[in-house]
């Protein structure tokens, strides 16, 4: 939720902040601020015009100019970076069949959100011509998700779109090219799209041992063992009758990244050869590497990392893959993303820090200033002077903590 400011008594009470969204300046003091390497005890800090003007310690000694939220000794974050949810879609159909408006989806779905931490959420778009799961997927509602993500006001979550492209489906590009091309007319001083190429093909990928896409046909799909067999080997050869489509839409992303009009992000890379030809292809980003040769070499190669959040907190990938606790032990991961769970951020951060296997502010980091470097947004993601201040407190008193409230930079700067 987004804080309901309060002032206290005190030399820098000024006017009382109704409840609603931050005040462009404000001081917050009080709390436990976890900067990029260390953590700041009883905190202030001073927000101007929705930026961080400094951070202090103690009481603030400045004038009585704004008002002042106790902090409470809450553990205050960076707001949350999200490279990566699909939980939008399933909001949008909460049981197949069972379908709500998109507006209301996202109505709904933000409060979530924001109640997790997140401040800046991309929310993924699928450009694609099958269903999953039970949830429609098309690229005209691919388009419907962008236009809700773009035109959303909202001044608790910073809704963008990581666009998803099956590169089996013709009709998927199509319809991004029209997507990618008007935003290169609009984008102002904004990053290139984040665009991830994905083949979800069975024996490769996130797929590369079927067995684990078998068992949840059988267990979620409620199919038998014959008819999961059926339709792995189906998916098989449709690929293979659609080799020239995915080399057609390879070879287009890679010249739009080499443009510099879209950010290409590689989906379940599985090995060091595939990390390399994503790198031929412009790419800057490894989502969900599979193996530990695959992140390794992505990081050789100097792309971003990407890791799932519900992977950590699980301790296993759902799929028989690489652990990404793992994998942030051999420090090759810069970001951890919600995926379908957007709960699982704090939570991962919390058991990385708890089980020793990196420090809390570099924990933190995870999910804040490397989510923002992976998606090339450079004003957000830290807590320092000059940056956005979109803030998360935190109450870490129980087994699980929880964001207690959201603070979004309250100025369009």
């Amino acid at each position: 939720m987004s804080v309901e400011a309060t002032t206290v008594p005190g030399a820098d009470r000024a006017e009382a902040w109704a409840l609603g969204a931050p005040r462009p300046s404000y001081r917050l003091r009080g709390v436990r601020a976890v900067l990029a390497e260390r953590i700041v005890e009883n905190a202030t800090i001073t927000v101007e015009d929705g930026r961080i003007e400094d951070v202090t310690t103690g009481a603030s000694a400045g004038p009585g100019d704004r008002p002042v939220i106790d902090g409470q000794n809450l553990l205050l974050l960076p707001g949350f970076v999200d490279v990566h949810s699909d939980a939008l879609e399933t909001e949008r159909t909460p049981r197949p069949g069972a379908e709500v408006p998109i507006e209301f989806a996202m109505a709904s779905f933000e409060g979530r959100a924001a109640a997790a931490g997140t401040t800046t959420m991309f929310h993924g778009a699928a450009f694609q011509h099958q269903n999953t799961r039970g949830v429609a997927r098309r690229p005209d509602r691919a388009l419907d998700l962008c236009g809700v993500a773009d035109t959303t006001p909202s001044y608790r979550v910073d809704h963008r779109v990581l666009h998803r492209l099956d590169v089996l489906s013709a009709a998927g590009a199509t319809t991004l090219s029209r997507r990618i091309e008007a935003l290169g007319r609009h984008r102002g001083g904004e990053p290139p799209a984040l665009v991830s190429h994905e083949d979800h093909t069975p024996g490769q990928g996130q797929y590369a041992d079927p067995s684990g896409l078998r068992r949840f046909m059988i267990e979620r799909d409620g199919m038998s063992p014959d008819e999961a067999d059926a339709r792995i080997g189906a998916r098989v050869r449709a690929s293979a009758a659609l080799a020239d489509v995915r080399a057609a839409n390879l070879d287009w992303l890679s010249g739009l990244a080499r443009d510099g009009l879209i950010r290409l992000v590689g989906h379940d890379p599985d090995s060091p050869e595939a990390v390399d030809a994503l790198a031929a292809r412009g790419g800057a980003v490894a989502e969900f590497p599979t193996t530990l040769a695959a992140a390794e070499r992505a990081r050789d190669r100097g792309l971003h990392v990407v890791a799932g959040a519900p992977n950590v907190l699980r301790g296993s990938s759902h799929s028989g893959n690489v652990s990404a606790r793992e994998l942030v032990s051999r420090g090759v991961v810069d970001a951890l993303a919600s995926d379908y769970l957007p709960t699982a951020l704090l939570a991962a951060v919390t058991l990385l820090a708890r089980d020793g296997i990196v420090d809390l502010p570099r924990a933190v980091g995870l999910i804040t200033s490397g989510p923002a470097r992976v998606a090339g947004l450079t004003d957000r993601g830290v807590i320092a002077p000059g940056m956005r201040a979109d803030l998360a407190l935190v109450d870490d008193t129980g087994h699980w903590p929880y964001a207690v409230a959201t603070l979004r930079a309250g100025a369009a700067t």
